[in-house]
């Protein structure tokens, strides 16, 4: 039976954009129905950011057309989309951190009494209400610097939301959520769609799109190569679809064999919250160690501590039998030691850059010949490792701020990867990250793990710390609370232990 045109809240027809010879999207067509959850999903790179950047006016699509209830439209930036009904929570966060959070939820559009004043108890009451009704406990007034990643997260769907919007983009809204914070995400969903909202949900992790989502529409190199009611499709046919190729299995086998010890933390704590307390724990050479546990629990801290970018209140870090308390993150490089960034935008990037500055940027010494930078080193290393991570751009002097996030990803690997480091640490590796490069990333992992390097993983994902470690630790409200051998434990024991101190 054809779908009813009034079910029909959003539509996209032959869209296209071109960065010069770069063709992102080939005549697009797609329909979002009302009250109801699509899914987005695609390769990075396949075009699904640059398809929601021309919705929302960031960019102005080549050709095509975009209907909302029925009508034309072509929105100037995205305040004017917001303005008309269309909202989105990007993935990587776009908040003013000094103000508070009622100043970030009515940001642009402060309400004014007759006399003109901002009337901030109109926007207390306002916002009390809107987190009431969702469900959601927020101290109002603190600083949005204070908040955690997922705090903040919950208060920008909060604000979309807010814009009483009829269709609203999420792009992977889960990534830095727990899991309670997720079940809390999804139940607002349901009840946006009781309302007749629409929502497009962009995401890489396929047991949630199975969970959430009425429909899933597939790009791969800017072509639409699917749209299927949920219900329809399984997880290998997306991959397919997504990749051009099947995956049997969604990890390569973990078939390292770690050796002897060689990283000990010793007694490590912190003196500033999140507080570390009195952790200790060995890691063998050519070992994937991963770290388990809620949002919050200190994995990245624990991190951090063993980079030199917190300050140790008290505790011993060893790594061949030296010891390693690192004052600086400096320091860390220069014995070895490497770490991927939880948030690659705020601190494992130099947006401004291309792909050479930010390969090179961590190794520069390499690159000299006599007194000065040699170009040509530089650029023929950031194509090596371009072709090492098949990373999908143009060359080495595209800018960075060019490529999707999961290309961005790869090219921070390609950085550290330059330094040949002998403990690479990773904060949410494969965040933001589709299927098939994971996969790749995956691999990688683990041919370091077999020549010998030493591997500790940060992950949300369940299946993900199961799927590629050795062992695992476990942290819980700054402790550790256990650690696994990945092969003889469970989600089960994992979430127990995640709970332990809470």
């Amino acid at each position: 039976m054809a779908e009813k045109k009034e079910d029909i809240v959003l539509s996209i027809r032959g869209m296209s954009k071109s960065f010069g010879r770069n063709r992102v999207l080939d005549h697009i067509n797609l329909d979002v129905k009302r009250g109801t959850v699509m899914g987005l999903m695609g390769e990075n790179g396949a075009g699904k950011s640059t398809m929601m950047k021309c919705l929302f006016g960031t960019y102005q699509k080549d050709e095509g057309s975009i209907f909302l209830d029925g009508r034309e439209v072509s929105f100037s930036g995205p305040k004017d989309a917001l303005e008309n009904g269309i909202a989105m929570v990007h993935q990587e966060l776009n908040q003013c951190l000094e103000r508070n959070v009622i100043d970030n939820l009515f940001l642009g559009r402060y309400p004014v009494s007759p006399l003109g004043i901002v009337d901030e108890g109109r926007m207390k009451k306002e916002a009390s209400e809107l987190f009431r009704k969702l469900g959601m406990t927020v101290n109002l007034t603190q600083p949005m610097r204070n908040m955690s990643v997922s705090q903040r997260q919950m208060c920008e769907i909060a604000k979309a939301i807010s814009y009483n919007s009829e269709v609203i983009v999420l792009d992977e809204p889960t990534s830095s959520l727990t899991v309670q914070e997720v079940e809390k995400l999804f139940g607002m969903m349901r009840m946006l769609k009781e309302q007749g909202i629409a929502l497009i949900y962009i995401s890489h992790k396929m047991d949630e799109i199975f969970e959430i989502c009425d429909e899933i529409s597939v790009l791969r190199d800017g072509n639409l190569v699917m749209t299927k009611k949920a219900a329809d499709t399984n997880m290998n046919e997306l991959i397919a679809a997504m990749v051009g190729r099947s995956l049997e299995n969604r990890f390569p086998p973990v078939d390292n064999v770690p050796g002897e010890v060689v990283l000990s933390v010793s007694h490590l704590s912190t003196k500033f919250e999140p507080h570390l307390q009195d952790i200790s724990f060995d890691v063998k050479r050519g070992e994937i160690f991963g770290l388990y546990g809620l949002v919050g629990a200190g994995r990245t801290e624990l991190l951090e501590t063993i980079f030199g970018v917190r300050v140790r209140a008290a505790g011993h870090v060893y790594f061949g039998g030296k010891l390693m308390n690192f004052g600086s993150a400096r320091e860390a490089m220069e014995h070895g030691f490497a770490m991927i960034t939880e948030e690659r935008k705020a601190n494992g990037l130099f947006l401004k850059g291309d792909l050479t500055f930010n390969t090179t940027i961590a190794n520069l010494e390499q690159y000299r010949t006599n007194l000065a930078l040699s170009d040509s080193k530089m650029v023929r290393a950031t194509a090596r490792e371009i072709k090492i991570m098949h990373t999908k751009c143009m060359g080495p002097d595209d800018m960075i701020s060019s490529l999707s996030g999961g290309n961005q990803q790869k090219v921070i690997f390609g950085k550290w990867l330059e330094r040949d480091p002998q403990v690479f640490m990773m904060d949410e590796p494969t965040r933001g990250i589709d299927v098939g490069a994971k996969y790749e990333i995956y691999e990688l992992i683990i041919e370091m793990a077999r020549q010998g390097k030493t591997i500790l993983v940060v992950s949300s994902e369940m299946p993900e710390i199961l799927g590629i470690t050795n062992r695992i630790g476990v942290m819980s409200n700054g402790r550790l609370s256990g650690i696994v051998s990945t092969k003889e434990t469970d989600q089960e024991e994992l979430l127990r232990l995640s709970a332990k101190y809470l």
